[in-house]
């Protein structure tokens, strides 16, 4: 586990390219006029048992209803940094503390379909605490193995009819969870960041 610990904060300390929703479909054409709205997520290590800690959105949610998801939500005007709203929504949506985590670094951006330019922040847990799903937001919390969400090879691409056109998109799934979209592109990133 420490060798993954310091291949990643190597790895984020590396300057790469942006993702997005869109880099499987390279002939959408994206409005120069866009106004993105600042978020953070972040992709919490509990080292106990070499997991990734995800939630399952609520079904009821408006946006992203029942998806598989990491941590976290829009930044605030009063959060001071994108990592500060990262914790501030962790601590929401999972209960975490905190001072229960030690922030690894972050990846570049990932801009949403939804409008969202999204940093990636990676921590990794410094002590256990009480898991406590948000209610109406989080119906689940688990873990899945980094060794599997961390291994190019358990990516697809597959595909689907949004807006009228064909989108492409990577999928990692795990067991019952189907883990596709913003949060396989971002695990992607990652993954891709440490085997290169």
């Amino acid at each position: 586990m420490t060798d993954l610990v310091e291949r990643t904060r190597l790895a984020l300390q590396r300057s790469g390219p942006e993702s997005s929703d869109f880099d499987l479909n390279p002939g959408t054409v994206l409005a120069e006029s866009r106004k993105l709205r600042p978020a953070a997520v972040l992709a919490l290590i509990d080292a106990s048992d070499r997991t990734l800690i995800l939630t399952k959105r609520s079904s009821a949610l408006k946006h992203h209803p029942g998806q598989i998801a990491f941590p976290g939500g829009k930044q605030d005007e009063d959060d001071a940094s994108i990592i500060a709203a990262a914790m501030r929504e962790a601590h929401e949506e999972i209960g975490l503390p905190q001072d229960a985590a030690e922030v690894l670094g972050t990846l570049p951006s990932h801009e949403t379909v939804t409008g969202f330019v999204v940093t990636p922040v990676i921590a990794i847990l410094t002590r256990p605490f009480d898991v406590v799903p948000e209610r109406g937001e989080v119906d689940e919390i688990f873990h899945v193995p980094l060794d599997h969400v961390l291994n190019p090879a358990n990516y697809t691409i597959e595909a689907r009819m949004w807006r009228g056109q064909m989108r492409r998109y990577f999928v990692v799934p795990y067991g019952p969870y189907y883990i596709w979209g913003a949060t396989a592109r971002m695990l992607r990133a990652w993954t891709d960041r440490l085997t290169n």
